[in-house]
């Protein structure tokens, strides 16, 4: 059978998984109740920066093989496979999640479905969250009770900002959390060319599949924050955290991904993920399983603040009548995304002690005036660096890997560069007279 595919919310997840199950053959709508949106995607234009994705997505509105609505009745009366891809937000003031967009999607869909097919969250929930709705889809879809016509599925992403249409049509694993041997078939189906070119798939419960991503997430800003508390004993000690890590990346057991001891993690999942995974647990009376997570949280957030502290030294200890050039607004390179971004904290916290503040960023100009709209902003790394006493390196773009000091020689205050990101060269810098700063080196 060739499935037709809804998405609802057209997002980073699910702009790209729409043009991606484009790109794997099959007719795809995208829902969104942002007009605004919707009207730009169906021109072929992507609100966001994500590489690759703006052709492919473009390639595939021309072909009339994926095109985008604001109406659910259209999608419910075209799609077969209804992916939900919208995002859950931490609650304002809560560490928990913020579900009233999957609510909202499962309470204007399910009314509409009238014929046999399957809801599929890659939404990233707290445990517990699919059961409730697969019970909600059954009381609201016509049929009441006959699960066996409309029926939920689990399906979390693992996509990584910058890398979703690779992390999409190229993932390392597909998992499904299921209750029937039909809707387990239908995910095979549609995934069948991933599994053709040899994807590994886990199939499990409900549970199982929502806790995967959370615990993903938890994993990796537990090795983060590890190695981020390990550069807090290197300062403390004259250690280097880069030479430490390199000899734990050896370790086949460590090895050597996430383990660069720099500004810690941001943007809009590893934050707020932790946190809402930490709030899930207590309701479920496991609070005391995740206690750890609230240190890995606190180590992210020290690193900040100990950016900053080192700034102002090199500010003489003050930020007053100081300019600060800041390389980087985005929270990680590749992206635009300006979400919980390292990068902006700290430089909106040297401007409320006095600094004097410009920012640069390849592709996350925009949302960050929208966002930081007192900071002043430049149209190059150079323009920023004009008369700053110190450049902070605080988003790891190669524009700022690959650039040479003495580009900016002329131009600055002083010869002063504090590297977030452990990810410039110390000794070309030095060697073009610079005073080179990062967090957990000498």
């Amino acid at each position: 059978m060739t499935y037709r595919i809804t998405v609802f919310g057209t997002g980073y997840l699910g702009a790209t998984h729409a043009a991606c199950m484009a790109e794997l053959g099959y007719e795809v709508i995208g829902v969104d109740v942002d007009t605004e949106k919707i009207a730009m995607l169906s021109a072929g234009k992507v609100p966001f920066y994500e590489p690759d994705l703006e052709p492919l997505l473009a390639k595939h509105v021309e072909s009339g093989r994926l095109r985008f609505t604001t109406s659910y009745e259209e999608a419910a009366e075209f799609g077969d496979v209804h992916f939900v891809c919208v995002g859950t937000p931490q609650k304002k003031g809560e560490y928990a999640a913020d579900l009233r967009y999957v609510d909202a999607v499962i309470d204007n869909l399910a009314p509409l479905l009238r014929r046999e097919c399957l809801v599929v969250g890659k939404s990233t929930v707290p445990v517990g969250t699919a059961a409730r709705l697969a019970e909600r889809l059954a009381e609201l879809a016509p049929g009441g009770d006959d699960a066996a016509a409309v029926e939920l599925a689990w399906n979390p992403e693992f996509l990584r900002e910058g890398y979703a249409v690779q992390d999409t049509l190229h993932p390392d694993r597909l998992v499904i959390g299921v209750r029937s041997e039909r809707a387990e078939k239908v995910l095979r189906d549609v995934y069948a060319p991933l599994l053709e070119a040899g994807v590994p798939i886990v199939v499990t419960d409900f549970a199982t599949a929502e806790l995967v991503k959370v615990s993903a997430n938890a994993f990796l800003a537990t090795k983060i924050s590890f190695i981020n508390a390990m550069a807090e004993v290197c300062e403390a000690t004259g250690a280097d955290v880069t030479h430490l890590a390199e000899a734990l990346s050896y370790d086949p057991r460590i090895g050597g991904r996430f383990l660069q001891a720099g500004l810690g993690f941001g943007g809009g999942c590893l934050p707020k993920d932790i946190r809402a995974f930490m709030a899930r647990a207590g309701e479920l009376g496991a609070d005391q399983a995740l206690t750890f997570l609230r240190e890995v949280d606190a180590i992210n957030m020290r690193r900040r603040a100990r950016m900053v502290d080192l700034a102002r030294e090199q500010c003489d200890g003050s930020f007053l009548g100081k300019r600060i050039a800041v390389f980087g607004a985005a929270f990680k390179p590749n992206s635009d995304d300006i979400r919980d971004s390292p990068a902006l904290n700290v430089a909106a916290q040297i401007q409320l002690q006095g600094g004097e503040v410009t920012v640069y960023d390849p592709k996350a100009m925009d949302n960050a005036r929208k966002m930081f709209p007192s900071l002043a902003y430049a149209d190059s790394a150079v323009e920023a660096a004009v008369g700053a006493h110190v450049v902070l390196h605080l988003t790891e773009w190669q524009e700022f890997r690959e650039m040479e000091p003495e580009l900016l020689n002329p131009v600055v205050a002083e010869r002063r560069i504090v590297d977030g990101r452990n990810a410039l060269d110390p000794v070309k810098w030095r060697q073009a007279g610079w005073v080179y700063r990062a967090l957990g080196r000498p």
